[in-house]
């Protein structure tokens, strides 16, 4: 039950996967994900080396003998990144997923899949969901805007945008942005979708690196503990409402330049405070779904959970005719 093209390609049992988050989706929590029956997906940009990247795989690798991914994100940063390094030592490392994201991965699809890498590129717009068709991706996933982290700037809620991108592309489509339950994943099958992919709620799981104080926020937050900054800059982010983030909006409002700015939403601040575990000394990525997260289960207990309860609402739907 449940199976999809997605989790044939990708050699999973369930059609879940995990968001990569910087500085959390490190090995524990990948190798979890994946045991479990999902997809765990480890984030390149939180290792500063290619060297680090490669010592993090293979500690995977030593934890699960399961598929997992590697996100590359494709942005401007403010140490200068050589993507196609990162790439290729993914690659040699044996990881034949890659996931992208943030800008076209057209520069890299030759080397990709030479190297016969199966790609994931994660987009906000039905147009860049195309693009990726058009430059040989084997899967997209479209983030709606109740996600957390970089949701787009067009508003779109995933209700709306998954099946408009299902309208446009051939392959297969993976949900992002507002799932976390079975609700929702179900929601998401039901829309056409062939997978979901979960950050928030791995967030709050025991396999995440996340300092406890702020797994604590976010056993207490609501759905409306969010908010969206960054629009000023074109680069819309969804992150914990707080004062710091809600000073940052401020900032934008009266006019901050991207210089201004760039001290308070750069992410090595962000890895300082969730080490320290204080939500009001950055901004932290986090997704509308956190008002339905009530828990801290272990990552099988998530996954798991999700699965059975989905058997049961297909089963009452089915009967329901």
């Amino acid at each position: 039950m449940f199976q999809t093209r997605v989790t044939r390609n990708l050699g999973i049992k369930y059609p879940i996967i995990q968001g990569a988050m910087q500085w959390l989706s490190r090995a524990e929590l990948v190798a979890a994900v994946s045991n479990a029956g999902g997809l765990g997906v480890m984030a390149a940009l939180t290792f500063p080396t290619v060297k680090e990247l490669r010592q993090e795989i293979k500690k995977t690798k030593g934890m699960t003998s399961k598929p997992f991914a590697v996100n590359v994100t494709l942005i401007p940063t403010k140490r200068p990144v050589n993507y196609e390094e990162y790439i290729n030592a993914t690659i040699e490392e044996g990881v034949n997923i890659i996931e992208t994201s943030g800008r076209s991965p057209e520069p890299y699809m030759k080397l990709l899949k030479d190297a016969k890498v199966t790609v994931m590129h994660k987009c906000t717009r039905v147009s860049d969901a195309r693009k990726a068709e058009r430059v040989g991706v084997d899967a997209v996933t479209i983030f709606g805007f109740e996600g957390g982290g970089h949701p787009g700037i067009y508003d779109i809620g995933s209700m709306v945008l998954i099946p408009a991108v299902l309208d446009s592309v051939k392959i297969p489509v993976i949900a992002a942005g507002g799932f976390g339950d079975a609700r929702g994943f179900v929601a998401a099958l039901a829309l056409g979708a062939e997978g979901v992919l979960m950050g928030t709620r791995f967030m709050a799981s025991q396999e995440c690196a996340l300092h406890p104080k702020i797994q604590e926020w976010l056993l207490q937050a609501r759905e409306t503990d969010t908010l969206i900054i960054q629009r000023s800059i074109r680069n819309a982010a969804r992150v914990i409402k707080s004062d710091f983030a809600q000073s940052v909006l401020e900032m934008e409002e009266k006019g901050a330049t991207l210089e201004e700015l760039v001290p308070l939403i750069n992410g090595l601040r962000t890895k300082q405070a969730l080490e320290k575990g204080d939500v009001e000394d950055a901004v932290m990525a986090c997704g509308q779904i956190i008002g339905l997260i009530h828990d801290i289960p272990s990552v099988g207990e998530i996954i798991e959970g999700i699965i059975s309860e989905a058997k049961l609402i297909s089963q009452r739907l089915y009967n329901s005719q």
